[in-house]
């Protein structure tokens, strides 16, 4: 009875890492040819093409270009959300939000190899993203659907509600808006490189919150 339960699952298992395999491979060569040619020359016929498979198999995976071009950073921000999730409850918001952002960053940069699909390639595509109008509205969109998820997840860790108790509304637009504006630095300046290079620059950003917001900015 074992080996019929076991038996059957094979297969599956088989088929969804080819499928990881696909869509990592159309991550990846999405990634060289934005970094090469741009994004807007970039057709999703050669993105199919680099990888010897079908528009229709890309669009398995990838509704657009906007979607290939994002994959990366939507999967980070997703395992971000994971890493909120599991904080631990004596934390306050703010340091749940600083340690799962820390993490993240951290996490993906160790795991992952360095060239086209990973998340160092990811980060140089945040030039393109803020230069690219689609992409950009894309990016933003997201942006703001996580930070609606930031607001259930501190909501609920925290056994308040949220339509009557603004703090985790407020709190959700501040630290959203403060990582931007680390993506944006970093982006300007991708100086110290590579994802622990951006988490010193938001670890900088975050250090200023508490001055800019309750603080004297005169000496």
């Amino acid at each position: 009875m074992a080996a019929r339960t076991t038996a059957p699952e094979r297969p599956t298992g088989l088929r969804e890492r080819r499928k990881q395999q696909t869509r990592a491979a159309l991550v990846q060569a999405a990634h060289v040819l934005f970094l090469r040619q741009g994004f807007a020359r970039t057709t999703v016929d050669e993105i199919a093409s680099a990888v010897d498979v079908s528009q229709r198999t890309f669009f398995r995976y990838f509704a657009n270009k906007d979607e290939v071009a994002l994959a990366v950073m939507a999967d980070a921000e997703d395992y971000f959300m994971e890493c909120l999730r599991h904080r631990p409850a004596e934390e306050t918001p703010l340091e749940a939000l600083r340690a799962s952002i820390v993490k993240a960053w951290r996490d993906l940069g160790d795991a992952e190899p360095t060239g086209p699909g990973s998340i160092g390639s990811a980060l140089e595509l945040l030039r393109i993203i803020e230069d690219t109008p689609a992409l950009l509205a894309a990016h933003l969109r997201r942006v703001t659907e996580q930070e609606r998820a930031v607001v259930r997840v501190l909501a609920e860790r925290e056994g308040v509600d949220p339509a009557r108790d603004l703090r985790p509304v407020v709190l959700a637009a501040v630290f959203g808006g403060l990582v931007r504006a680390a993506h944006l630095s970093w982006t300007a300046e991708q100086q110290p490189p590579g994802p622990e290079g951006m988490v010193r620059v938001i670890e900088r950003h975050l250090d200023q919150l508490g001055p800019a917001l309750a603080g004297h900015w005169h000496p």
